[in-house]
């Protein structure tokens, strides 16, 4: 089933329901800080989990104790969808459950 691009209006209406998430260079983008570089693998890790339950994978960068997200949807052509919003939710979940900031 084909993904539709989210319109720039919807694309701001979701960021707004996304604190510290912005949309970069067409991604949605958000770091994270953590408390160690530990918890920053184990968050990367967890992320990893749901992409993959998801089927859908972003780009992941893991940092000392940092992570950060830039997430696009490919088979839209490289647009913002409701699969980004989605996982960008579930990672946000995730960060508060790693006490991320």
């Amino acid at each position: 089933m084909p993904v539709e691009p989210l319109s720039q209006k919807e694309i701001e209406e979701r960021l707004a329901e996304l604190p510290g998430w912005s949309l970069d260079d067409g991604r949605l983008t958000r770091s994270y800080r953590l408390g160690s570089h530990f918890a920053a693998t184990a968050m990367v890790v967890h992320i990893a989990q749901v992409q993959e339950e998801l089927d859908h994978h972003s780009d992941l960068t893991l940092g000392y104790n940092t992570v950060s997200l830039a997430v696009h949807t490919h088979s839209a052509g490289g647009a913002v969808t409701e699969k980004d919003v989605g996982l960008a939710r579930r990672v946000e979940d995730l960060a508060a459950g790693h006490g991320a900031h």
